[in-house]
């Protein structure tokens, strides 16, 4: 391997050594995303585009399966409209970027970019809904946010970041409840079906929830190096924002009620959660119905027998049956150089062919989850790579549900707790009170919280493991990004 190609691969930093390098190292060096000029910001790549939209377009098919429909809101809220529900200015004011000049004129009233969009969108929902026959609202939108982190990371926390937010009004609160819970659904289902990424869901405990909510319900997912990563969320809020923002409808009696309101939301924070979930020290691992290009194929000495005739027929057999495919014949890189880039980018299936291959019917075929790499027959190739990519995506979702199982640990006292998160990362399960002030105990003393109250419970004892007193709840705690 020439001295060049073995650096491609050495570059990046071993994930053993210092993973938040290692993590850097990846999404720069695979071409995913760059820095701005504004600290905070990050420049998203095609490739790393093409990942969002790929994680957009299971999202919006399945929004729009469930009666959902896209519309937009505007970026710029009038600070009068952000006070007037206060539990949900507060929790976001320290996070606010303020508007204060328009051209060279101060303007007589504050504007703040949205750090999420309930109240702009409640109070155009107070200005159309008239009746319950209207009822449900099912809207969502595909934006961006800014969010003035004082610490941030491309993917996993920036200052600006795209992500889709729903906002919904109900009847009833048996009809938002249900809704809430079947968006958080969605987001699991994409997670473990798109992303091979398998996660805990499960409500958040009060002092977690969504401020101004009544419930949020959560997915988590664990990382390489044990932290958390939140990776959906789902918000009951009841009537909260509909009594602020005086939304009502006349109901079946005749009466003004307010309606129920949820919302809910992913972020491209999941590019940066697949990244840590299937990554190695080679780079990218893709989970291949999320890839950009689920099949890249190389041709060996194309000048050769008619090695480019048969690569064209492999292409047209794979694009034909709907396979992310691209063919790399670029004369100015050798073969070893061109495995170890598309190694590092992470693509799920490799096709080596070249006059010898040919001669024998097969091409080489190399799987990036388990760096394997087999002679496979050219007769029915793309039925075969078809198949294959269906096995890659179940590997590696069973690899990463492995690797959380083989990290969750469960706990009884606070002693043991400590050791444990210092120790051995991971999940974390034990019983809790339901209590905050062991909640803060527990992230004041370790830096750990209870990242939710799963939906499958385990009895696992009958006293907290903070304070001793009664159990209400098994929870799951962790270190989390």
């Amino acid at each position: 391997m020439a001295k060049r190609e073995k650096q491609f691969v050495e570059e990046i930093t071993p994930m053993e050594v210092d993973f938040p390098k290692w993590y850097t190292d990846v999404i720069t060096k695979t071409d995913l995303v760059d820095y701005a000029p504004i600290k905070g910001f990050m420049v998203v790549k095609p490739y790393g585009y093409a990942i969002w939209e790929n994680i957009q377009n299971f999202l919006d098919k399945r929004f729009k399966e469930t009666g959902h429909k896209n519309c937009y809101f505007p970026l710029l809220i009038p600070e009068s409209l952000l006070t007037k529900e206060a539990e949900h200015i507060e929790g976001f004011a320290p996070e606010v970027a303020w508007v204060t000049h328009g051209g060279n004129k101060k303007l007589e009233e504050r504007l703040c970019i949205r750090p999420t969009s309930e109240t702009i969108i409640c109070t155009m929902y107070a200005k159309w809904l008239k009746s319950y026959r209207e009822l449900p609202y099912l809207y969502n939108q595909w934006c961006s946010v800014v969010r003035w982190e004082k610490t941030t990371r491309p993917f996993l926390r920036t200052t600006e970041f795209l992500w889709q937010e729903g906002h919904t009004l109900h009847e009833t609160a048996k009809e938002a409840q249900d809704e809430t819970i079947q968006m958080l659904k969605i987001y699991k289902e994409m997670c473990e079906e798109l992303l091979a990424m398998p996660v805990v869901d499960g409500q958040k405990s009060e002092s977690e929830k969504f401020a101004g909510g009544e419930r949020t319900y959560t997915i988590e997912a664990l990382m390489h190096d044990g932290k958390a990563l939140q990776s959906g969320t789902s918000h009951f809020l009841g009537q909260h924002f509909t009594k602020a923002f005086d939304i009502t409808f006349a109901d079946r009696d005749g009466n003004m009620s307010h309606p129920y309101h949820t919302s809910w939301g992913v972020t491209t924070r999941l590019i940066g959660g697949l990244i840590m979930t299937h990554g190695d020290n080679r780079g990218l691992v893709m989970p291949p119905r999320v890839a950009p290009t689920q099949v890249v194929i190389i041709p060996i000495a194309s000048d050769k027998g008619n090695v480019t005739e048969k690569v064209d027929d492999i292409y047209k057999q794979l694009k034909d049956k709907g396979i992310r495919v691209e063919v790399d014949d670029r004369p100015n890189y050798s073969p070893g150089w061109k495995f170890n880039e598309w190694e590092m980018k992470g693509i799920p299936v490799r096709i080596e062919i070249g006059p010898k291959d040919i001669e024998n019917n097969q091409a080489m075929v190399f799987r990036r989850d388990l760096l394997d790499k087999s002679p496979t027959s050219l007769d029915n190739i793309s039925d075969y790579i078809i198949d294959l990519l269906d096995n890659i995506h179940n590997t590696m979702l069973e690899r990463a549900r492995t690797h959380r199982e083989n990290h969750t640990y469960k706990v009884e006292n606070m002693d043991q707790f400590k050791k444990v998160i210092d120790e051995t990362p991971g999940f974390v399960k034990a019983m809790w009170c339901g209590y905050t002030d062991c909640e803060a105990k527990v992230k004041e003393e370790t830096g750990a919280t209870i990242r939710c109250i799963p939906f499958e419970q385990e009895n696992i004892g009958k006293k907290c493991f903070c304070c001793s007193k009664e159990a209400k709840h098994m929870v799951y705690l962790a270190k989390a990004y």
